[in-house]
C-alpha cells in the first residue's frame, strides 16, 4: 500500500480505536473495518499488520515516543520497523516531526533494558526469570514479535491431507504438512482460507498446530463418550470428533452461549453428527453432575493468560496482570476438579493451556495430583510416539514453544483415574 495522507489518517484512527484495549484488540479492528466497510482487502490487511505490529513492538515504541499519541507510534514503527524513510515521510509530516524522526532513528535497541528489548511487561520478566536465563527469555520474546504461520487441520473425515495439499497446489497456494500433527498443514502467506472452496466444504479448518496435538494426547476412540469441557468455539471438539469418526458421543460444554454460536456452522460443514453443543452456567452446573464416572476422557483446555499466543494476540500483553494470574488459578484449579470428577475408572483427562507460566501449568497439575491420589500423570513423549508422532523437547509434559517448534506456546498433562 502506498502511504498517502488519507491512509495514514486511517492507520492512526485505527491505532486510536484500539490503543485503549478495553476489548481484544481484533474484535475492535473488525469493528474500526465496520465503521470503514468501504476499505479494500488490500488496505485492510496493510492495516491490520501495522496496527499488531505497533501491539508487538509497543514497549520500544512508546520508549522512543514517551507518552505517545497514536500518530507518534505510527510514525515511530513506520520509520524503525517498516524501514520508511525521511525522503519518502516528508510529504506527510509536519516540519517539525523531521528533527524528532531523526531523533527516532538513532536510538539503539540492543542498549534497552530486558523488558523492552524481549516486549515483556516487567512483571511478566521477574515472572521468567525464575525459571529461564536472560537470553532465554530475550530469544523467546524476539520470537512472540513476529507473526504466526497460518496452520490448518485437514477434517480426515472428508479429506486425506495429501488431497488437500494437491489442491492447494493447484491453486497456487504454498504449502507443506506440519512437521508434527499427522493431519496439519502450513500455509505460507495469508491467503482468504474462510472464502477457499476447501473451508467451505468442511475439509478443512484453521487450527494451530499445537492446538492438534493436544487431540492426539486425548486419543478419544469410536463409540466412547467424551467431554470437551472448555470447548470455546469448538475446534478442538471438532477435530476430537473426526479422531471418533464421528461414532460415540461428545459434549462440547462452555459458559459462553455466544461461543458455541460460533460452532454451529463450523459443526454443519464437517460432516460430524455425533456432537452435542451444551451451555453450562459453571463448573457446578447440573449437566455436569449426570455425568459424573460415567466418561472415557475428557479434554480441559482451561482459561488462561494466553500469554503463549503473543504472535496472534500481542495486545494480551496489557491485557493481563499479576492479579488477573491469581484469579486464573483459581478458576483453573476449580474446572479440573469438576472436569475429573466426570472420569470413570480408567479414564484420561488432558488439563491444557496456551500459557507460558508455570503457576497455570505444572504447578495446577501437581496441586491437583497432590489431593486427588486416584489420578496419575501418563507420560506426553509415550503416548504421542504410540501415534508414531515424534515431538522434540517433550517428556511426561507436552511444552510446546515458537521458539523450537513455530508452534503457539501449549502446556499439557495427561491425567488417568485409577479408581
Amino acid at each position: 500500500m502506498r502511504l498517502t495522507p488519507e491512509r495514514l489518517d486511517l492507520l492512526i484512527a485505527a491505532v486510536r480505536k484500539i490503543l485503549p484495549l478495553q476489548a481484544p484488540a481484533d474484535v475492535l479492528l473488525r469493528q474500526f473495518f465496520q465503521d470503514h466497510h468501504k476499505l479494500g482487502q488490500n488496505d485492510r490487511g496493510t492495516i491490520a499488520e501495522a496496527v499488531f505490529g505497533i501491539l508487538r513492538r509497543r514497549f520500544f515504541l512508546e520508549k522512543l515516543a514517551g507518552k505517545a499519541t497514536a500518530r507518534e507510534l505510527v510514525l515511530a514503527y513506520l520509520t524503525r520497523f517498516q524501514g520508511m524513510n525521511l525522503r519518502e515521510l516528508a510529504p506527510l509530516i509536519r516540519e517539525t516531526e523531521i528533527k524528532w524522526i531523526q531523533q527516532i532513528k538513532a536510538v539503539k535497541l540492543e542498549e534497552q533494558p530486558l523488558s523492552i528489548r524481549a516486549e515483556f511487561p516487567e512483571w511478566l520478566v521477574e515472572k521468567l526469570q525464575k525459571y529461564h536465563s536472560d537470553e532465554e527469555i530475550l530469544r523467546l520474546g524476539q520470537t512472540l514479535q513476529q507473526p504466526a504461520p497460518l496452520d490448518i487441520r485437514v477434517n480426515s473425515l472428508l479429506a486425506k491431507r495429501e488431497e488437500v495439499l494437491a489442491a492447494l497446489e493447484q491453486q497456487e497456494i504454498e504449502a507443506q504438512p506440519t512437521p508434527f500433527s499427522p493431519v496439519g498443514i502450513r500455509i505460507t502467506g495469508k491467503p482468504a482460507i474462510n472464502r477457499n472452496a476447501l473451508f467451505l466444504s468442511g475439509k478443512i479448518e484453521v487450527q494451530d498446530e499445537g492446538s492438534q496435538l493436544l487431540g492426539f494426547l486425548l486419543a478419544p476412540k469410536r463409540g466412547e463418550m467424551v467431554v470437551d469441557f472448555c470447548a470455546g468455539a469448538g475446534g478442538k471438539t471438532l477435530l476430537l470428533g473426526a479422531l471418533m469418526h464421528s461414532r460415540g458421543r461428545l459434549y462440547a460444554f462452555d459458559v459462553s452461549e455466544k461461543r458455541l454460536n460460533n460452532l454451529k456452522p463450523r459443526l454443519k460443514r464437517s460432516g460430524l453428527s455425533n456432537i452435542h453443543p451444551q451451555r453450562i452456567d459453571s463448573e457446578r452446573d447440573a449437566k455436569l453432575k449426570r455425568l459424573a464416572g460415567k466418561i472415557d476422557r475428557v479434554m480441559v483446555d482451561a482459561p488462561c493468560s494466553g500469554l503463549g499466543t503473543l504472535r496472534r494476540n500481542p495486545d494480551l500483553k496489557w491485557r493481563q496482570s499479576p492479579e488477573s494470574i491469581d484469579e486464573l488459578q483459581k478458576k483453573q484449579m476449580a474446572i479440573l476438579t469438576a472436569a475429573a470428577n466426570l472420569l470413570k475408572p480408567g479414564g484420561r483427562l488432558v488439563y491444557a493451556t496456551c500459557s507460558l507460566l508455570p503457576e497455570e501449568n505444572q504447578q495446577i497439575v501437581e496441586h491437583f495430583l497432590a489431593n486427588h491420589p486416584q489420578f496419575s500423570i501418563l507420560h506426553c513423549d509415550e503416548l504421542l510416539a504410540q501415534q508414531k508422532i515424534h515431538l522434540p523437547d517433550t517428556g511426561k509434559f507436552l511444552q510446546l514453544s515458537p521458539l523450537y517448534h513455530n508452534t503457539d506456546s501449549f502446556f499439557a498433562a495427561v491425567l488417568e483415574r485409577s479408581v
